[in-house]
């Protein structure tokens, strides 16, 4: 999966907004201003997203592509090689799943506000 898919689908999702907090060269994807993702966008290489951390463990065990997330809290969040074998699908999903672990961490006045972000986090 590219980097302009990656965009595209971040972007796709309810409420979601891009900025470049880190520096020019990470484009990092948020809802109600919470980090979901993050894309290196120097090599294009990588995508960190975040993970209920059962799950990270899972998958880093599972695919070789999915390592723990460079500066980020291990625990948490995971880093996908984008050159590597993890299929479009696949990606998305766990793109989907990050806006999720985030969107049930906001406040249940935010999440009854805007009834949209509740029917992507119905779908994982």
């Amino acid at each position: 999966m590219n980097f302009e898919s990656i965009r595209d689908y971040c972007l796709s999702l309810p409420m979601v907004t891009e900025d470049m907090a880190f520096g020019e060269d990470h484009l990092l994807f948020r809802i109600c201003e919470k980090i979901f993702a993050c894309a290196e966008l120097k090599t294009a290489d990588y995508l960190t997203v975040k993970s209920d951390p059962e799950d990270a463990i899972r998958l880093r065990e599972q695919f070789a592509d999915i390592e723990p997330a460079w500066h980020w809290n291990k625990k948490y969040w995971i880093q996908l090689n984008l050159n590597g074998n993890l299929h479009d699908d696949h990606i998305k999903n766990l793109i989907r799943k990050s806006y999720s672990e985030v969107v049930k961490k906001l406040p249940k006045r935010i999440r009854t506000t805007y009834p949209e972000i509740a029917e992507v986090t119905a779908e994982v």
